[in-house]
């Protein structure tokens, strides 16, 4: 249940002497020279913010490190709100929740980064602001190098590091397009003697014949079979070659291009070899024996 506004301690802010105040001895938050440096600097700039929160007694709950400061500075009353009835429970409590509770929250560092640029641009001091000097120049290179995600490459670019697999985009894409200005399309087959065969072989895979245009260049003839149709009778014929005159299958192929690998050392080697080859020709249909 929610009390009523008359019962929050900040309803009431009194200036109590310093002398009067008692830290809390389980206080477990520390206060190092320097961030009591950095306190005393900043109520010097901004005067005296937040109040001290305190019991009846005047026993600290929060606002230890500001009281360090005020000694520091030599100021000798300060701005108070008292927590009247908090058992010893709720105060020790609220002890470690007005520290934690402050550190449970995050930066949003780009515009962290735009705030503290901004505030140097316009001479500020910005050693007011609780920064080291090393988090100012880290935070304002990574809003240079591209923000907050600059330290991961996978962040930074959406594919894994160094990946050329991606074909959405990058290099890939670029090649891409410099085909599509070359006319070449990829579905189709770039329609060119890529295996260097002789002419009339080249036109008769791809479905096409050569013949001379005007200018006397050789070229396939305007009605060749179109991309897929030419795939589909290039992988036909090759189920048969045809050396010799002969429909030879590919596998009886193979078996006399295997015979001719070999390199026998010996005369009886030899023979075998002669042997296995003129096997494979008959097998493959050619009449004629290979020595």
């Amino acid at each position: 249940m929610t009390p009523p506004l008359s019962s929050w301690p900040a309803d009431k802010v009194e200036r109590w002497p310093v002398a009067k105040l008692v830290p809390n001895a389980r206080n477990a938050r520390t206060h190092s020279d320097e961030q009591v440096t950095q306190l005393a600097a900043s109520i010097e700039e901004f005067g005296w913010t937040i109040p001290v929160l305190v019991d009846e007694a005047g026993g600290i709950i929060a606002g230890h490190g500001r009281i360090l400061a005020a000694h520091r500075l030599g100021i000798e009353d300060v701005p108070v709100m008292v927590a009247a009835g908090w058992s010893d429970a709720k105060k020790r409590a609220y002890m470690l929740a007005d520290n934690k509770l402050a550190l449970n929250g995050e930066w949003d560092l780009e515009r962290l980064a735009i705030e503290i640029a901004e505030l140097r641009a316009s001479d500020f001091d910005i050693s007011l602001i609780g920064f080291s000097v090393s988090e100012i120049d880290d935070l304002l290179k990574a809003d240079e190098d591209g923000g907050p995600g600059a330290g991961s490459l996978a962040e930074r670019f959406m594919v894994p590091p160094f990946s050329v697999l991606n074909a959405r985009g990058g290099w890939w894409q670029k090649r891409k397009a410099a085909w599509l200005a070359l006319g070449i399309q990829s579905e189709l087959g770039r329609g060119e003697n890529m295996l260097a065969m002789s002419e009339s072989a080249n036109a008769q895979m791809t479905g096409g014949s050569a013949c001379k245009d005007a200018d006397g260049k050789r070229s396939r003839r305007a009605n060749a079979m179109p991309g897929l149709d030419r795939a589909k009778a290039y992988k036909k014929r090759r189920a048969t070659a045809e050396p010799g005159g002969s429909k030879m299958p590919v596998d009886a192929m193979v078996a006399v291009v295997l015979a001719y690998r070999s390199k026998p050392k010996t005369k009886l080697a030899r023979k075998r070899q002669r042997t296995r080859r003129n096997c494979a020709c008959q097998m493959g249909g050619m009449n004629s024996p290979m020595i």
